[in-house]
């Protein structure tokens, strides 16, 4: 089928809407996408081989105070 993934899709419970959106833009801040992101914490997490926590970036500058 054409609109078939080649990977399974894995589900995450529990993120509301804007915690979604903002990792969406913390990961793009690097360069890299959730998947991608996801993938190292977890292979890190169960102790994978030469597995390295995902970077974190720097948060956004805050906006000015009037």
């Amino acid at each position: 089928m054409a609109n078939q993934h080649k990977q399974k899709l894995r589900g995450v419970r529990g993120v509301d809407d804007q915690l979604w959106k903002d990792f969406e833009t913390a990961a793009a801040r690097t360069d890299s996408d959730r998947s991608a992101i996801l993938r190292r914490y977890i292979e890190w997490y169960v102790g994978r081989p030469d597995a390295d926590l995902p970077e974190r970036p720097e948060p956004p500058a805050a906006p000015p105070a009037d």
